[in-house]
């Protein structure tokens, strides 16, 4: 078994490897890096679809899934992934193509035929494919997310994708009984950070929201569409919080999508709960009656770029009894990350101070350094390992605090490397 490094070596973004099984080439994941705005995109190493056998996809977000149809300009493959995984993945590149415009190498018709050439598969279902064996395990990322174990010639490869090994009170824990493995991929985005246990971060975002209400203000979420948006309804819900919770954007459609497949989530009942008695706004005139009283807005984007956020933002920000809960990664060049830095925002090209108050709030999808630590305890065997998803230095020194601590073999691979087992 062999596997080349596509992309997400000492990044985040572009993920993509593939993997000949003495013949049989799976190709797990093919996404995108967005690079830093006015930049084009970033795509992983370029695979022949005629070469492929079949194509895996961990998990929807798009650095994960956002380049597959370019792999149908001209081919036809089969691509697997779970049933809500398709449904995100075709939700979040129509969005995609909508903002960038022409920037990506395909558009509707080459997402359409990926679509026509989907297998849906279910998490532990065996998938034979040449001389390779596959399947899909939990991961607790994200709703339908997987963790890719291969089996070829007696040797097994596990690639964890992006992984949550305690979950969330969305998702289950992450299944990692997968006994003796020879290789494996593991993300590294935060094997450097500790995380506040997550119980502490949902108290504490409470304790904010209830607080800006009863000074009759606004509490403003700005949150990625996808998982963190429905987490926060659930989280308010479940503290018996009473007063209006308003959905917007995107989110409403990740809604319909997550009702369609209650088997993925942990509770399907207390997220049929809270988004049940969420009150959905779709235009702008309900938009601005919305905010007359106290209420919390849960809207995206994350990072405020673009999306309903911004208006929120702009109506939002200058009143000192409103709230701002960034409970999303900032990245760097983000609105969200200077109204972090500096408490200001961009309004038609000046820069002006925010009177609301902002606070973050740790809610990751991605496990810290103690929960990675976990999933190698559980691998079985004497595996290679390779750190990949995370910036040089993640990457490398988790690389070697995994050889100090479990003797493995373990490096940072670069693009275009390729490793034997």
């Amino acid at each position: 078994m062999e596997v080349k490094v596509l992309g997400a070596a000492n990044e985040v973004g572009r993920s993509g490897f593939l993997v000949n099984c003495d013949g049989t080439n799976l190709l797990l994941d093919y996404g995108v890096l967005f690079g830093k705005r006015g930049m084009p995109p970033e795509y992983p190493l370029h695979v022949k679809p005629k070469d492929l056998d079949a194509i895996i996809i961990t998990h929807a977000h798009l650095d994960h899934s956002g380049n597959v149809p370019s792999l149908f300009v001209s081919g036809n493959t089969d691509v697997y992934a779970t049933p809500p995984t398709f449904d995100l993945t075709r939700l979040l590149i129509e969005d995609m193509l909508k903002i960038t415009k022409d920037a990506q190498p395909f558009g509707l018709p080459e997402l359409n035929n990926m679509m026509r050439n989907a297998k849906e598969i279910g998490y532990r279902e065996k998938i034979t494919k040449g001389n390779a064996t596959f399947e899909l395990r939990e991961t607790g990322h994200v709703i339908g997310g997987g963790s890719v174990l291969i089996e070829s010639q007696k040797k097994r490869l596990f690639y964890t994708g992006d992984i949550k090994t305690h979950g969330s009170r969305m998702l289950r824990e992450a299944d990692l009984d997968v006994g003796d493995i020879d290789l494996l991929i593991i993300e590294s985005t935060y094997s450097q950070t500790e995380q506040k246990p997550r119980k502490e971060s949902e108290r504490e975002l409470i304790e904010f929201a209830n607080e800006v209400i009863d000074r009759k203000g606004v509490l403003f979420i700005p949150s990625f569409s996808v998982e963190r948006s429905q987490e926060m309804a659930c989280i308010l819900r479940s503290s018996n919080f009473k007063h209006k919770i308003i959905m917007d954007g995107m989110a409403l459609k990740v809604n319909e999508i997550m009702f369609n497949h209650p088997d993925y989530l942990r509770d399907p009942k207390v997220f049929a709960d809270a988004i049940n008695q969420a009150v959905a706004v779709k235009d702008h005139e309900k938009r601005k009656h919305a905010i007359e009283e106290p209420c919390v807005v849960i809207s995206p984007a994350g990072m405020l770029v673009g999306g309903n956020a911004t208006y929120y933002l702009q109506e939002l920000s200058f009143n000192s009894n409103n709230g701002i809960a960034l409970v999303s990664y900032q990245g760097e060049g983000t609105p969200g990350k200077k109204l972090l830095d500096t408490k200001k925002v961009s309004t038609r090209g000046k820069d002006l101070s925010v009177a609301a108050e902002v606070k973050q709030f740790e809610f990751s999808g991605h496990s810290d350094r103690n929960e990675l630590f976990e999933v190698i305890k559980k691998i079985k065997g004497n595996p290679k390992v390779l750190t990949v998803h995370g910036d040089t230095e993640s990457c490398r020194k988790f690389a070697q605090e995994i050889h100090e601590k479990f003797g493995f073999e373990a490096h940072a691979p670069d693009v275009n490397e390729v490793i034997s087992i």
